[in-house]
């Protein structure tokens, strides 16, 4: 958000009628449209999501476009700028939900549902049943009636602590950045964000041949039991995350480059700022919880 002419801004700007929700929502239909036949052996089905990405890609990029130029045209008072605080933190609150569900699902696999299947009732049925997790029992990751293929469980060396380590990093030179912009130092901003741009980047290219070496080489997939698909859950949707918090960086990093943003007024920069801290966080309690534990 740029500083405005004094006298020339709104108490509370509101937006004419807008037909970018209706043609992302229309993108997003081919999206999951195509996914779902994809998945299900439909050819088309590909160029279906093909034809949805690129669609939604083109409305968020008009999206965005005219939202930058309402807030260069100082459009944006104090109370926008509350307004997209609030909902900022809103949408992050529903993240921490969201992610809490999934491992609040890991732990209750682990605390309650192996320990149960392991008792009297059901060793009569399955006397070769382990019931213990597969990453702190050797062995026991193969189901007795042979539904689930033998696999081996991934550790924190060394991806993950590559993984770790650049996340972290990235961290600090996006804190380094906002430091920079706030004291008025463009050329540094821009500098630093795109090294945290590059290292989210190289995150996911990391994580992709994590995923290729755990299906080639370890046979762990999705269908590995629980474990595959908490694993597999936990982390995908954390990659899509850092893909997600990538692009709000690459944005901001684009409107640098157009002289947007000023030493004051910049929520722009802080709201993507805060959602990739949020990834950091939660990619730490993946880091520990899932290839750790």
């Amino acid at each position: 958000m740029s500083a405005s002419t004094p006298g020339t801004t709104p108490y509370y700007y509101v937006p004419g009628v807008s037909h970018h929700p209706i043609w992302a929502a229309a993108g997003l239909f081919f999206v999951v449209l195509g996914a779902g036949n994809w998945i299900n052996g439909h050819g088309w089905g590909m160029w279906s999501v093909l034809l949805g990405l690129v669609w939604w890609g083109v409305v968020l990029y008009q999206w965005i476009r005219d939202a930058a130029r309402e807030s260069e045209a100082g459009l944006f008072g104090r109370k926008i700028d509350l307004s997209y605080r609030w909902s900022m933190s809103w949408f992050i609150f529903s993240e921490v939900m969201f992610f809490g569900a999934f491992f609040t699902a890991l732990w209750w696999a682990r605390a309650h549902s192996v320990p149960a299947l392991g008792g009297f009732e059901n060793s009569l049925l399955w006397p070769d049943f382990k019931a213990a997790w597969p990453s702190v029992s050797p062995g026991a990751t193969t189901s007795p009636a042979g539904t689930v293929e033998p696999f081996q469980t991934v550790g924190p060396f060394w991806l993950p602590t590559i993984n770790t380590a650049l996340l972290l990093t990235s961290g600090v030179t996006l804190t380094i950045a906002h430091h920079a912009l706030r004291a008025g130092q463009r050329a540094r901003t821009i500098a630093f964000m795109w090294a945290t741009v590059i290292l989210g980047f190289v995150f996911l290219c990391v994580q992709g041949y994590e995923y290729h070496h755990l299906y080639t080489d370890l046979n762990l997939k999705l269908n590995s039991g629980i474990y595959g698909s908490t694993f597999y859950l936990l982390t995908g949707f954390h990659g899509f995350h850092v893909f997600v918090g990538m692009l709000m960086l690459l944005v901001i990093t684009l409107r640098l480059h157009s002289g947007h943003f000023s030493a004051q007024r910049h929520f722009g920069f802080e709201g993507a700022a805060w959602y990739w801290h949020f990834v950091d966080v939660v990619w730490l309690f993946l880091y520990v919880l899932v290839y750790w534990m």
